[in-house]
């Protein structure tokens, strides 16, 4: 909530105050700057801004930062260096050890396009500490010959993400660690919503099904399965349609009970949603959905009403689903 918000914030500007005073921190109710919401695209609230070098010209946006301790990182990585260099084994088994996740970039030197993304990548993602290396001997320790990226869950390297010079983008990187922060496939409930959408990927694959169900194990894993392959492109949730609180994501997808265990993508941005062709849920029929709509191919899936018979016969037509394409275009 904006509550909570504020006081984490504020928390954070007391912290940094004596570590960094030239960093001021302000807030702001905007109800009725009508002029500075427009100027600043304020959509959403609480929206944290940061000002650089005293000019009201784009800020940066301080998105999905939650707590005083993310803040203060997040601000030390814009003002100063996003990353640790690494010089010995010991320190980088420190800072993998140290917190629940960590990122490495292992480089053969410090000086190309790939290092310029990955730093830029760690001022976006202040949950987790990020370090960087050049060192042969470190890079020999983990068995790292290529320009890697690598994640760390609990001190072991759950994901490693080859790093070719100009090939990846900042964005990519950000969406692919930050999904690090959930797990692969993420249950959606009250606690978990928020985190899902701070994640900034914008398709959403669901899986509607009870957990009770004797063959839920089964489906599970064969979800679990497909999530690996699409990790940072595609976002996995998990509805459990027994239970009564998610009765309003029911709602939103049309989702009756006898059409369980169902899949469906949304993609956040335009709301389209997509219905998974095949009604067995196996990895090969989530991979073939997967890729048929990350390449362009799948059909949106309109759930729709009936047409309703006398929707012609007043001056105002009845539209549904089924009749709004064909009637409006």
């Amino acid at each position: 909530s904006s509550q909570n918000l504020s006081e984490e914030f504020a928390e954070a500007a007391r912290q940094l105050k004596k570590e960094a005073p030239r960093i001021q921190f302000g807030k702001m109710d905007v109800t009725h700057q009508h002029d500075l919401r427009k100027e600043f695209n304020i959509q959403a609230f609480p929206t944290v801004k940061f000002f650089v070098n005293g000019s009201r010209e784009d800020p940066i946006d301080c998105k999905g930062v939650r707590k005083a301790s993310t803040f203060i990182t997040w601000v030390k990585r814009r003002t100063g260096p996003s990353t640790v260099l690494i010089n010995s084994t010991d320190q980088a088994e420190a800072i993998i050890k140290a917190d629940d996740l960590a990122v490495i970039g292992f480089f053969r030197e410090l000086h190309n396009g790939s290092v310029e993304v990955f730093c830029e990548a760690a001022r976006d993602v202040p949950e987790m500490p990020f370090g960087m290396t050049a060192s042969e001997d470190v890079r020999a320790n983990y068995g790292i010959q290529r320009n890697s990226l690598v994640v760390f869950k609990k001190g072991k390297p759950v994901h490693n993400e080859v790093l070719e010079d100009g090939r990846q983008n900042k964005l990519d990187l950000t969406r692919l660690i930050k999904t690090f922060t959930l797990d692969l496939v993420t249950e959606y409930n009250i606690e978990t919503s928020v985190k899902i959408f701070d994640v900034p990927v914008e398709n959403h694959i669901l899986l509607f099904t009870p957990t009770d169900s004797e063959t839920f194990n089964e489906i599970y894993e064969n979800y679990k399965s497909a999530a690996a392959e699409f990790r940072g492109k595609i976002l996995f949730v998990l509805v459990d349609t027994d239970e009564a609180r998610n009765g309003r994501i029911f709602e939103y997808f049309r989702i009756r009970d006898i059409d369980v265990p169902a899949v469906r993508i949304l993609n956040l941005t335009s709301e389209a949603k997509y219905k998974m062709p095949a009604d067995e849920v196996t990895v090969e029929n989530l991979k073939a959905f997967c890729q048929s709509y990350l390449s362009g191919k799948a059909k949106q899936h309109l759930s729709s009403e009936e047409i309703p018979e006398d929707w012609d016969k007043m001056p105002v037509k009845v539209l549904v689903g089924k009749n709004f394409n064909s009637v409006i275009f």
